[in-house]
């Protein structure tokens, strides 16, 4: 009589110590993305859950071991082709430093792994707790701007309604109790991403049909974003009502984790009112040849395969990134332009864009108006220092003296500059008084001109890649609203071709 607990023991008892060791391999040579990625964890609120998911992911895959190991580890190729890409996609990530596509692909990367070595039969019965594993990476933050536009409007909709007037400028308003603002905190991207991760392990462990677990994640996404517009309206209420001696004190207390804890714990027992018993397990019969291995060789070359595709990232990227190490730049001053005057500068803004290479801030004047610029110079970009972060703005939110009133898209027809370019209003509360900029804001990344994000991480990618290194800058030019509509053109006709041979000029000397 058969005694082994799995009709595949032998076949196990070969791909488990494989895929343990092509696991540890994986995790060496990513191992400061994988690092990396548990500091976030570490330092961040938002992303705190992010320590259970692992754990959670072995739970699931423990509570179903009888299925699993009913089922026969048969190595699959085809599911080691797609590491390539994450290969590639790392690669990319990281010689732009973008930390959410190197943890994306560092998951994805030991996902297949583990499908390809295992094979399509197991990875069946494992598929959502693999899946799960991709709510460890630390994204999401890219909502941020869009979910606080949605608060304010909502806040601001829901405060009229109510009788209040309100006066709103961006994602600062007021009312006649006071002046309020919506920051990081108040998005709600910490409640979303904990109601979607928890929200998807309910459906999964109490739905059977897609359809149930699909509908019960869609709420999951709805109802923090609703409940945490319902809790800024309630908090600007109360400190309306109190003449704003409660606001500060229940906004963590009560609003916070407290309220969003009801809110989900009600979402859940609605939801269990519809939940499915699984489908019984039916026993798998022990078969004739149930202890025959799958082949050592195919496994080993799938595992060796793998193993060689993982390495290569981190290797081109160790000889990407020593070829492109240059010396500091050597970045001077913009040449006054021809019928403009040097001038003091005449604001205390800053655009809050961390650890430049160099940079310089100048302002001219030409018939009594002024016009600044401002000229962030990038080198040797890491993540401690990159031109393209979520956390490079015009100003911060928590900024208590500028604040970012509108932002748009424009159209220019100045030569030397992209066609499109970034145009965003600034309020700044200054003595004696209030002062309105207009900024005109681009990158140039190694000559190449754009005001993407995305573009500009794309064009780094490829300089470096090409062997031409990371060299890069933001440029942002800015004047007092009233004036801003001819004196930014004008200046720009006359300054861009001479902004880009600086640039051009500071990178050649690398």
């Amino acid at each position: 009589m058969n005694t082994d607990p799995s009709p595949y023991a032998s076949a196990w008892r070969q791909a488990l110590p494989l895929l343990l060791a092509l696991i540890g391999w994986i995790l060496f040579w990513y191992w400061d993305t994988a690092s990396a990625m548990v500091a976030i964890w570490a330092r961040s609120d938002t992303y705190a859950h992010a320590f259970i998911v692992p754990p959670i992911t072995l739970w699931l895959i423990w509570r179903q071991r009888a299925d699993i190991l009913a089922e026969k580890p048969q190595t699959t190729f085809l599911f080691a082709i797609p590491v390539v890409l994450t290969t590639i996609f790392w690669l990319l990530g990281e010689l732009t430093a973008v930390n959410a596509l190197t943890q994306l692909t560092l998951v994805a990367t030991l996902v297949l792994s583990i499908m390809a070595l295992l094979g399509k039969q197991v990875s069946k019965r494992i598929a959502f707790p693999l899946a799960f594993l991709f709510f460890s990476v630390p994204i999401g933050d890219f909502m941020m701007p869009k979910l606080m536009e949605w608060t304010a409007a909502f806040t601001v909709i829901a405060l009229r309604s109510s009788g209040i007037p309100v006066y709103q400028e961006g994602l600062q308003f007021v009312i006649p109790s006071g002046n309020w603002s919506v920051v990081e905190a108040c998005s709600g991207i910490r409640y979303i991403i904990a109601s979607v991760t928890v929200g998807t392990l309910f459906a999964y462990l109490n739905y059977v049909s897609l359809r149930r677990r699909l509908a019960f994640i869609a709420v999951a996404i709805i109802v923090p974003v609703i409940a945490n517009w319902l809790r800024a309206y309630m908090i600007v209420m109360l400190g309306h009502l109190s003449g704003n001696k409660l606001a500060a004190g229940v906004d963590h207390l009560i609003y916070g984790w407290v309220f969003f804890g009801i809110v989900i714990m009600v979402m859940f027992m609605i939801g269990a009112r519809w939940s499915e018993e699984p489908p019984e397990r039916k026993n798998v019969p022990e078969t004739m040849g149930s202890n025959i291995a799958t082949s050592g060789a195919k496994a080993w070359s799938a595992a060796l395969a793998i193993a060689i595709l993982a390495a290569i990232g981190p290797l081109a990227f160790m000889a990407i990134n020593k070829a492109d190490q240059a010396s500091a730049p050597t970045f001077t001053h913009l040449e006054t332009p021809e019928s403009w005057q040097p001038f003091p500068v005449f604001t205390s803004w800053q655009p809050a864009f961390a650890n430049p290479s160099a940079e310089a801030h100048q302002a001219f004047i030409k018939d009594g108006k002024p016009l600044g610029i401002y000229i962030g110079y990038y080198r040797n970009q890491n993540y401690d220092r990159k031109l393209v972060t979520s956390t490079n703005t015009l100003a911060v939110s928590n900024d208590k003296t500028w604040s970012v009133v509108s932002k748009k898209q424009g159209e220019t027809q100045a030569d030397n500059l992209p066609a499109s370019i970034r145009i965003s209003e600034l309020l700044g509360k200054e003595d004696p008084a209030e002062i309105r900029l207009t900024v005109w804001h681009w990158y140039w990344i190694n000559g190449k001109l754009t005001s993407s994000d995305i573009e500009a991480k794309l064009y780094t990618a490829l300089s470096r890649l090409a062997g031409k290194g990371d060299d890069s800058a933001v440029i942002m030019m800015y004047a007092p609203v009233a004036t801003a509509s001819e004196s930014l053109p004008a200046f720009a006709n006359q300054a861009a071709g001479q902004i880009n041979q600086l640039l051009q000029t500071t990178r050649n000397q690398r």
